[in-house]
C-alpha cells in the first residue's frame, strides 16, 4: 500500500468515528449542501481602536448601523422615530434599559396610546418587536447555527418565536400564548436580554480588527473582554499591540515604553484598573529621584497647557521622566546586543557631555532641554542603577502575574497574526516594506533574510517564539519585539527612525522628522497593490488590501479608498485624540452577501446617553460596491473547506457501500 493510499484510508477510518454509517453521512451531506447555499455571513473590518472602548462596544452592539437599518426596514412608517430609538436602545443595552423601565416606568419609551400603558403592555410590545428584528437577522443562517447561540434555558421558546407564521391564524394564537406565558411567569426581562444578545451575535458573523487595540485610550482591556464574547473574530497585530505583547511577554524595554506612553498621556487606567499593574514602586522611585525637579518638559499631555499643575499631575510628570530615562537605557542595551539591526544612530546617552549639558548629533552640538539626569552614569550610560534594576524587576513581575493581561495576551496569539488572507482580502496593519522602485525590501529577521510574504511569515513565527519559545531563540525573539516597534525594516513601523529621544531633549524640528518608508506613497498606486496581492497568492484583479495605521485626514480631503479602489485605509480615528486629525470618529468596512459597504462614523456621545435617550453613532455610507449576484457560503473560503468536506464524505460513503469500511 502506498503512503498516499495508507493516509487516505487512515483518514476515512477516523472520519467514520464521527459518521459511523451511511445514513449519518447522507444526513451531513444534506446539511453541508444546505449551508453552502445560504448567503455568506457579514464580516466587519475595523482598525486603530486605541483603547476607545465605549465607541467600539457600541459599534459591536449596533453592528455599525445595521441594527437600526433593520428596524427601519421592518417598521418603516408604522412606528415613530422616538419609538425606533427606544427599541434600538433596548436591543443595544437590554440590561440597562430594562433597569430604567423598572426604576422610572415608561416615560422614556414612546409607547403609542393604543398599546397600553402598563409595564406588561411594554413587555408584550417590545417582545414582539425584538423577536421581529431577531427573525430578520437569522434568515441567512441555518437553524443549527442559530441554535448553538441560544441559551439552553430558552432554546425551545426562542426557536418557536423565531419561526412563527403570521399567515396561519392558529399558529398566531399559539405565538401570542407563548408571549403571554413569558410575561406571566416573570421571564420577559430575561428573554428580552437573551434575544438582544442573539441579535448582537448574528449581525456580525466575523469581526476583523486590523491592528492597534492598545494605546492612548483607557479601555483596551474592555475591548479585549468584549472581543472574547464575539463568536468569530481575528486580530492583525498593530505596532501598539506588539508593544503590549512584548511587554506582557517580558521585554523590559517595552514594559518601560508602555509605561512611558501611559504616563505621557495621563492614561494609567488600563494599567492600574484594567490589569492591576502596581505603579506605586514607580511613583515612589520618581519622587525619591526627582522630588525637587519641576519636570517641566515631562508634563503630561492633559496638563502641559495648564499653568497650575495639580499635585497628581506633578507626580505623573516625575513618573513620566523616570520611566523615560529607563526606557532609553534598556533600548540601548538591546540595540548594542544586535548590531545587525543597524540602529546605533538611536543611541544617545553616550553622546551627552554631562559637564556642558549638551549632546552632539550628526556632528552638531545642541543644548539639552533637561540636564538633571542623576541616574545616568557617564562612564556606563546604558546601565541601570541598582534602584532602577529593582524597580524594573518589580514592574516585570507585576506584568507577568496579571492574570487578565496574560489572558488577553493569549487571546492575541490564538486569534491574531501579522497578516490574514480571507475571502479575497489581504489584511495587515501598516505596511509591506518596499524599495523605491516598488520591489520588496529584504530584511534580516533573526538570521534569515526575507522579503514580501516570506518576511511577514517569518516575523509571525518570531512573534510566537517570543512567547512560546525556549532558550536563546526565545531571548532573541523577545529582543526582536523592540525592533518591530521601532525598526526601519519593521512592517509595523517602516520609518527610518523613531525620534522619541530627540523630541524630549533636543529642540530642532529637523531632528524630529521621521521619514516614512516607500510603501506609504507607492501603495497608492494600483499596479503596486496588484503586485502585493499577487505576492500573497490573491487574484490581483479581484483582490483588495485593507490596512490602517495612518489616520485618514478627511478634513483635508483625504479618502480611505486608495489605488483606484484596490486598497482601503480604515484608520478613521476611533480614539478621541486622533479625531482632530481625521475629522471623524472611525470607519467600518462591511462585507456581506450583497457586496462591500464603507461606513464613516461620527463621535459617540456616551453609553449613558445611548441608554437614556437612544442616542446612536451617526454613520454615513461612503461606498456601496454591490455585486450583480448574492454571494453564497460556497463562494467564500469557508465554502471551499466545506466543499472539500463534501468530497471526503462522498468518499466515505463509497467505502461503506463497497464494504471497504464496515458501518456501525
Amino acid at each position: 500500500m502506498s503512503q498516499i493510499k495508507y493516509n487516505e484510508d487512515r483518514y476515512l477510518r477516523l472520519l467514520s468515528e464521527k459518521f459511523p454509517n451511511s445514513n449519518a453521512v447522507v444526513s451531513e451531506l444534506i446539511n453541508l449542501r444546505a449551508i453552502l447555499s445560504l448567503p455568506k455571513g457579514t464580516e466587519h473590518f475595523v482598525s486603530d481602536l486605541h483603547g476607545a472602548s465605549s465607541a467600539f462596544i457600541h459599534m459591536i452592539k449596533n453592528a455599525s448601523g445595521v441594527v437600526r437599518r433593520k428596524v427601519d426596514d421592518i417598521y418603516a412608517e408604522t412606528i415613530t422615530e422616538a419609538e425606533k430609538r427606544a427599541l434600538c436602545a433596548l436591543i443595544y443595552y437590554p440590561d440597562e434599559r430594562i433597569e430604567l423601565v423598572r426604576n422610572e416606568g415608561l416615560k422614556h419609551e414612546a409607547m403609542p396610546a393604543d398599546a397600553g400603558n402598563t409595564v406588561d403592555d411594554w413587555y408584550r410590545r417590545r417582545l414582539h418587536q425584538v423577536v421581529n428584528v431577531a427573525r430578520a437577522v437569522t434568515v441567512k443562517y441555518s437553524r443549527s447555527k442559530v441554535r448553538k447561540l441560544l441559551p439552553p434555558s430558552f432554546t425551545y421558546v426562542i426557536e418557536e418565536l423565531l419561526h412563527e407564521s403570521s399567515i396561519e391564524h392558529d399558529r398566531s394564537n399559539y405565538y401570542n400564548a407563548i408571549i403571554n406565558g413569558i410575561i406571566e411567569t416573570g421571564s420577559a426581562e430575561d428573554l428580552l436580554i437573551q434575544v438582544s444578545y442573539l441579535i448582537h451575535s448574528l449581525t456580525i458573523d466575523t469581526m476583523h480588527v486590523v491592528g492597534d487595540i492598545f494605546d492612548r485610550g483607557p479601555g483596551a482591556d474592555k475591548i479585549m473582554e468584549v472581543l472574547a464574547t464575539v463568536h468569530d473574530y481575528d486580530v492583525q497585530w498593530g505596532n501598539h499591540d506588539i508593544e503590549w505583547m512584548g511587554a506582557a511577554a517580558g521585554n523590559l524595554a517595552l514594559i518601560a515604553t508602555v509605561l512611558r506612553v501611559s504616563t505621557r498621556y495621563a492614561n494609567i487606567e488600563t494599567l492600574e484598573e484594567g490589569y492591576g499593574i502596581n505603579l506605586l514602586p514607580l511613583a515612589n522611585f520618581a519622587m525619591e529621584t526627582y522630588g525637587d525637579d519641576a519636570c517641566k518638559i515631562w508634563q503630561t499631555k492633559d496638563f502641559e497647557n495648564n499653568p497650575r499643575l495639580t499635585r497628581s499631575a506633578q507626580l505623573m510628570a516625575k513618573m513620566h521622566k523616570a520611566i523615560s530615562i529607563i526606557q532609553f537605557k534598556l533600548e540601548g542595551q538591546i540595540i548594542l546586543r544586535h548590531p545587525e539591526w543597524q540602529m546605533n544612530d538611536r543611541l544617545f546617552l553616550d553622546k551627552i557631555n554631562f559637564g556642558e549639558g549638551t549632546i552632539t548629533v550628526n556632528g552638531k552640538t545642541y543644548p539639552l532641554t533637561d540636564t538633571n539626569l542623576p541616574t545616568v552614569n557617564p562612564a556606563a550610560p546604558y546601565d541601570l542603577s541598582v534602584e532602577e534594576q529593582e524597580l524594573m524587576a518589580q514592574l516585570a513581575r507585576s506584568f507577568r502575574k496579571s492574570e487578565k493581561l496574560q489572558k488577553h495576551l493569549k487571546m492575541l496569539y490564538q486569534h491574531g497574526s501579522l497578516f490574514l488572507v480571507r475571502n479575497g482580502f489581504l489584511l495587515y496593519h501598516a505596511a509591506i516594506p518596499l524599495n523605491e522602485d516598488g520591489s520588496f525590501t529584504e530584511v534580516d529577521v533573526c538570521g534569515k533574510r526575507v522579503k514580501g510574504r516570506a518576511l511577514m511569515e517569518r516575523i509571525d513565527e518570531i512573534v510566537r517564539c517570543a512567547y512560546y519559545g525556549q532558550g536563546k531563540d526565545k531571548e532573541n525573539a523577545l529582543d526582536y519585539m523592540l525592533y518591530l516597534w521601532c525598526g526601519a525594516g519593521s512592517p509595523l513601523f517602516n520609518k527610518d527612525k523613531m525620534t522619541t529621544f530627540e523630541r524630549y531633549f533636543i529642540k530642532d524640528p529637523e531632528l524630529e522628522k521621521e521619514k516614512k518608508g516607500a510603501y506609504y506613497t507607492l501603495a497608492d498606486q494600483k499596479d503596486i497593490c496588484e503586485a502585493i496581492l499577487a505576492e500573497f497568492g490573491l487574484d490581483s484583479q479581484q483582490g483588495r488590501i485593507i490596512n490602517g495605521h495612518i489616520p485618514v485626514r478627511t478634513i483635508k480631503g483625504e479618502t480611505p479608498m486608495r489605488a483606484e479602489g484596490k486598497r482601503f485605509v480604515i484608520d478613521g480615528g476611533f480614539s478621541k485624540p486622533y479625531q482632530e486629525k481625521t475629522g471623524i470618529a472611525g470607519y467600518t468596512l462591511i462585507y456581506n452577501s450583497h457586496g462591500i459597504q464603507l461606513v464613516e462614523h461620527d463621535e459617540f456621545e456616551s453609553r449613558e446617553q445611548a441608554v437614556l435617550s437612544g442616542s446612536d453613532i451617526h454613520s454615513r455610507t461612503l461606498l456601496q460596491d454591490f455585486t450583480g449576484h448574492r454571494m453564497l457560503v460556497r463562494d467564500t473560503d469557508l465554502g471551499k473547506e466545506l466543499l472539500q468536506q463534501v468530497e471526503d464524505l462522498k468518499r466515505l460513503r463509497e467505502a461503506y457501500d463497497s464494504g471497504e469500511i464496515k458501518e456501525a
